[in-house]
């Protein structure tokens, strides 16, 4: 604020015009009782508050309050760049509470209390806040589960979680009933629960973007075992198992290093039964035990949980995701500029710190004119106008501003 202090029995009050206030931060949080991004489908646009104006008295404007953006735990953010280019990763949020602040707030401009000298005593001068910073963000979610159920579509996983939690997924008696990744919540003890992830059903190609498996692959890179279901009444439940194995592999290798209890599922179908002998022999040629369930039956399906259970037990945790290895980049500095000719008589002044202080600029205030002619002296923006070859009357742009060219 410009203003200047009015008080009955205090002649030449002096300059008192009060500091704005800081602008919102916009914070991303992690909240355990979100599970999806479906909020923001509506919702894209996200902006924090303006910081209070300053007052009289030397009185500073209000702060804002941060913006805090509530995300389910697993969420991965990255930055696009503004011109294209690979995503520049921000943070992998895991934890409950965890946080990360995305933008920072601008801060308030100063009121004319600081521009007070001993040769300038009323001084006409202030400045507005700082500009606002804004990025554009793309958010993943990799679902935190202990398990991963994984398997063909129509193999029995959503009726399988259904069993085995309190989970009430879809389930219909066709391929890819389920669209997206459920999650349950199963009871070993009573002191010992794991989360299990019913993954969409994968398909040959899923690695490339087939079917629905490209879309949720990458929720599998967050269990730490998996049980592979295989359709019992399938054409060859091997070659499913085989085919689910390299999709894995192929969209990220670590996940074919994943432990696997392997279930045929509908054991209770006599078809199933009468090849029963002739597929465990198939099997234990690949070196790989065949466990036999029943989900809709719920034969032998406790039993898998707690092998999984304690497969889960001897595997050691995730590593974190690791960080981007810091790059150093050289800062702009805020006292270099560039100038352009755009036509006849139009020019454009470039650079970090010029267009900051046009923004920040009153230029319905004469000392606040006379403040930025002197900042664009300094920097040598004059000089080099002139040998650019400028004319009384050409016009000048900086940021968004329009400035007409004086001697």
């Amino acid at each position: 604020m410009m203003h200047f202090r009015r008080e009955k029995f205090v002649p030449r009050g002096g300059p008192d015009g009060g500091d704005g206030g800081k602008g919102g931060d916009v914070i991303f949080e992690v909240k355990a009782t979100l599970n999806t991004l479906s909020n923001f489908r509506p919702n894209q646009k996200f902006k924090a508050d303006d910081g209070a104006n300053g007052g009289a008295s030397q009185m500073t404007g209000r702060g804002a309050e941060d913006l805090v953006i509530y995300v389910p735990p697993g969420t991965v953010i990255f930055e696009l760049p503004a011109e294209g280019g690979t995503p520049v990763l921000l943070g992998d949020l895991t934890s409950p509470g965890e946080r990360l602040t995305i933008v920072k707030g601008g801060r308030g401009g100063r009121g004319n209390q600081h521009f007070a000298t001993s040769r300038n005593q009323a001084p006409r001068t202030a400045e507005r806040g700082e500009p606002w910073e804004e990025k554009r963000l793309k958010l993943e979610l990799k679902l935190i589960a202990d398990i991963g159920l994984i398997g063909v579509p129509n193999a029995g996983k959503s009726t399988l979680l259904s069993v085995l939690t309190n989970a009430k997924p879809k389930i219909a008696a066709y391929p890819f009933t389920t669209l997206e990744p459920n999650l349950g919540v199963a009871n070993i003890d009573d002191d010992t629960t794991v989360v299990l992830a019913d993954i969409p059903g994968l398909i040959e190609g899923a690695a490339e973007g087939a079917g629905l498996g490209h879309d949720f692959l990458r929720h599998i890179q967050r269990t730490r075992v998996l049980i592979h279901l295989l359709d019992g009444l399938a054409e060859d439940p091997l070659a499913d198992f085989s085919q689910i194995n390299a999709e894995l592999a192929l969209f990220d290798p670590n996940l074919a290093k994943k432990p696997q209890i392997v279930a045929l599922n509908k054991i209770d179908q006599p078809e199933v039964q009468e090849r029963l002998k002739d597929l465990k022999a198939k099997f234990k040629k690949k070196k790989v035990e065949l466990r036999t369930i029943s989900a809709l039956a719920r034969t032998d399906t406790r039993e898998v949980l707690l092998s999984a259970a304690q497969l889960l037990s001897e595997t050691p945790p995730l590593e974190e995701l690791e960080a981007p290895v810091p790059v150093y980049r050289p800062m702009e500095d805020p006292n270099q500029f560039t100038i352009s000719r755009e036509d006849d008589a139009s020019w454009r002044i470039s650079g970090a710190g010029i267009e900051r202080a046009a923004s920040m600029t009153y230029w319905e205030h004469d000392g606040s004119l006379r403040r930025f002619q002197r900042l664009m002296e300094k920097l040598g923006v004059d000089e080099a106008l002139r040998k650019a070859g400028i004319q009384e009357g050409d016009t000048v742009h900086v940021g968004d501003f329009e400035l007409e060219w004086q001697e």
